[in-house]
């Protein structure tokens, strides 16, 4: 078998598989992926963050 030959037909394997596999994820290729929106923390919420990790931090260097 010809080596050009063989290779356009792996090629074409190869976009068979991946439009397969996007039917399957339930992705076409035209839609887009729909992103999670970015989740942000209170003012308050992460004051409440920032003082448990300075007492984690606190009670590490204590032991020390």
């Amino acid at each position: 078998m010809d080596l050009a030959k063989l290779l356009l037909e792996i090629d074409n394997e190869i976009d068979r598989l991946r439009q397969v596999r996007e039917l399957l994820a339930g992705n076409s290729p035209s839609q887009p992926a729909t992103r999670r929106k970015k989740r942000t923390l209170s003012p308050e919420a992460r004051a409440r963050i920032a003082e448990a990790q300075r007492r984690r931090w606190s009670k590490a260097k204590s032991g020390l």
